[in-house]
């Protein structure tokens, strides 16, 4: 099984159009590997953050050994906050991680100047990196979706990761435009939450080192690992973080007996939180552990009891 993980850990950068660029013109701060939380937005009944629970949430995941910070990823209810909001939110948790572990954050929007400029500001802020979603209400060609991602990262001077969620966008990125992207110097990173494996393999296979891959909690992680995958991005590693460095401790360490045994107790998480909106869940998960981050943004609804009934046996399992 070790070798199998050498074979495809590291796939040739000669490859394909991604093959001219080499991944060292990023930044020194581009070394994003292991678990990256998406953060809850925590939010009262008058639209104000919640700065303090936050604050408390990630410095709790740092001290829980995951890797890094993502605010404003899906689990952080982007589409549903204003710029006020947005902006509180990542000073938060750049201002929590004191630079313990990169803070790479969302930018979302439907027009591309409005990303530009939450990009610009957040690196301002003193985020490590740019977490580049697309937005789209009209469907786009490709042109205009490479276009959207190209601009982003033209405008910042640290490292970009594309995400792309078939689910729930309109425009998703091709492997065409994927591929062409990777070429882009500050392009080093896609997260892809579809739930085709097989399709983060042929990105791989198709960019190489040029572009590496952070899979979701739509995926296994382990199994993403075993491809040659880097790490995930996702929202339950908010509730169960410990048990999440251990997967990928175990996944690094090439013991992958004891990491799919592992990650058979984990996937019991995906498959309750699957039945409900993903944000609702995570926030009871942490409202059950004891933090604040009150309910979904409306129009998204809390959990029922029954709901929240599941959530908490599927936490009590795992401890």
């Amino acid at each position: 099984m070790p070798n199998l993980l050498a074979i495809f850990s590291r796939v040739s950068t000669n490859c394909g159009a991604c093959g001219a660029r080499r991944f060292g013109t990023l930044p020194a701060m581009s070394d994003f590997h292991g678990v990256f939380p998406y953060l809850v937005s925590p939010v009262d009944a008058h639209g104000a953050v919640r700065t303090d629970v936050l604050a408390r949430l990630c410095d709790d995941l740092v001290g829980a050994g995951v890797h890094g910070l993502t605010p404003l990823g899906s689990t952080g209810e982007f589409a549903y906050l204003n710029a006020a909001q947005r902006t509180a939110v990542v000073q938060t948790t750049i201002g929590a991680a004191r630079g313990r572990v990169p803070v790479v954050a969302g930018v979302a929007s439907t027009s591309t100047a409005d990303a530009v400029a939450q990009a610009k500001a957040y690196q301002k802020l003193g985020a490590d990196g740019i977490l580049a979603i697309l937005e789209a209400y009209f469907p786009l060609a490709d042109a205009q979706v490479e276009s959207y991602f190209s601009a982003i990262a033209d405008a910042v001077d640290i490292p970009v990761v594309i995400y792309t969620n078939p689910q729930f966008q309109r425009s998703d990125l091709t492997l065409d435009i994927i591929a062409r992207l990777a070429e882009h110097p500050r392009i080093g990173y896609i997260k892809d939450a579809s739930t085709n494996t097989g399709r983060l393999l042929s990105i791989m296979n198709r960019c190489g080192d040029a572009l590496r891959v952070f899979s979701a909690s739509a995926h296994i992680p382990a199994a993403v690992m075993l491809i040659g995958g880097l790490g995930w991005m996702a929202g339950p590693a908010c509730i169960i973080p410990r048990q999440s460095v251990a997967l990928y401790d175990l996944c690094k360490a090439g013991r992958w007996n004891e990491a799919m045994a592992l990650q058979r107790r984990l996937w019991r998480i995906n498959e309750a939180f699957a039945r409900f909106n993903l944000a609702a869940c995570i926030k009871a998960g942490l409202a059950i552990q004891g933090y604040d981050v009150g309910d979904p943004i409306p129009p998204q609804a809390a959990l029922t009891a029954d709901a929240r009934k599941v959530v908490e046996a599927a936490l009590r399992e795992l401890g």
